[in-house]
């Protein structure tokens, strides 16, 4: 077959003239471009805000969110929540490189895709098993991956279950390490979950003696988890819809003082005020969370004066997959936590 565009713009159906993230509909037929990749499948890794989103409209039964992805999948092409608009990744095993394409893989490798589903030619024959808790969807099925798209062989010193779950959100602790400085004091929203543990973790190592790290999230459980880990400083529960609640909260943990970054990775609508409001003036706030509306930061940091630098979470950052393997490799802590979760 011919080469097709690098971006994957070839395998846009609707509307033409987009890029395959934007679009509406995407072609999933599996007979690949000559600069494509084309993948067994193994599991999907869904997006928190979008698994969670899918659950509720769902009302938490499986056999119904099983049908909501097909569903979704088979009208799109590929794994794109209408409602949240986002996707996951997934891993899966090498079925065939395109003729053009001069890359360090070979038929037969495991790899996890560091590019969206959102944009990845999709198509699920059967899914085989559905894990709430941990937002995956194992199937059968096949994808592409374009000439652009990243990925990352699976490492040989871990399951391929844990180091998918990492993989998944790579782009968030990655970028904690690049934005946090020696002597920061940092608040992150949604704290407990798989990407707030990495970004305090890799927080609380760049902070050093002379920062602070505190982390935020729902309930007591969330705390006592928080607070054995050791990840943290110090620990704090609100709810995160709620700003004026978080602020005052943040603001005691961190001796009434506001904060140099906020980190929002909570997977629920509705919090972008609760990460602007505690921030210092010409401070930084970094929305990982795919449930984040531009439009109510934007809007909302404005109404309240605050002169901040607002960062969209790229899930992607170069060296990403090595530094987010390797907080798994280096805390003893945090491998426990993700083996425990993601076997």
């Amino acid at each position: 077959m011919a080469q097709g565009n690098k971006y994957g713009m070839h395998r846009v159906l609707e509307p033409k003239g987009v890029m395959p993230q934007t679009a509406v509909k995407i072609d999933n037929n599996m007979d690949i471009y000559d600069n494509e990749i084309l993948i067994d499948v193994i599991a999907l890794n869904i997006d928190s805000a979008s698994f969670t989103q899918i659950e509720e409209a769902s009302e938490h039964d499986t056999a119904r969110i099983a049908d909501m992805i097909r569903q979704i999948v088979d009208e799109r092409g590929k794994m794109q929540n209408p409602v949240t608009g986002s996707g996951g990744m997934l891993i899966g095993t090498v079925e065939k490189i395109g003729s053009d394409l001069d890359i360090d893989l070979k038929v037969g490798d495991k790899i996890a895709t560091l590019v969206s589903l959102s944009l990845t030619p999709l198509r699920i024959d059967e899914i085989t098993n559905i894990e709430p808790d941990i937002d995956r969807v194992t199937i059968k099925g096949k994808a592409i991956l374009f000439e652009s798209g990243i990925y990352a062989k699976l490492p040989e010193d871990m399951p391929e279950s844990l180091a998918l779950a990492a993989l998944d959100i790579a782009g968030a602790p990655a970028q904690t390490a690049k934005l946090v400085k020696p002597g920061d004091s940092v608040l992150i929203l949604g704290a407990a979950g798989k990407s707030g543990l990495m970004c305090c973790y890799e927080a609380k190592k760049r902070v050093g003696p002379t920062g602070r790290v505190v982390g935020l999230d729902y309930g007591e459980a969330a705390r006592e988890k928080l607070e054995s880990y050791g990840f943290c400083h110090e620990v704090i529960i609100g709810d995160a819809t709620k700003p004026i609640e978080i602020l005052e909260k943040a603001l005691a943990a961190n001796n009434g003082r506001e904060y140099d970054l906020s980190i929002n990775v909570v997977n629920v609508p509705n919090t972008e005020m609760s990460s602007i409001v505690p921030v210092k003036d010409e401070g930084t706030v970094y929305f990982f969370s795919m449930a984040t509306s531009f439009t109510k930061a934007a809007l909302g940091a404005e109404g309240i004066g605050k002169d901040i630098t607002m960062i969209i979470g790229n899930g992607y950052t170069k060296g990403h997959a090595e530094i987010t393997l390797e907080e798994l490799r280096e805390s003893e802590t945090m491998r426990k936590i993700f083996e425990g979760t993601y076997k």
